[in-house]
């Protein structure tokens, strides 16, 4: 896939996603850096600001092939 496509589809299946699954997904992100966020600072983000830091680690954090 390339990265234009990966950006489409990412970008679409977290705009999908509600607050609950993007901290479950924030928490128990795998890639190249490690997320440590605590459980207050994700609970006074808005919903908007937690997809752009999923979004960014997913962008960024993901394994070189």
């Amino acid at each position: 896939m390339g990265s234009r496509e990966y950006f489409e589809q990412t970008t679409t299946s977290i705009a999908a996603l509600g607050r609950t699954e993007l901290e479950k997904r924030i928490k128990n992100f795998r890639g190249r850096f490690k997320l440590d966020f605590t459980e207050d600072y994700l609970n006074n983000l808005s919903v908007d600001r937690l997809r752009h830091i999923l979004l960014a680690a997913l962008i960024n954090g993901k394994p070189h092939s």
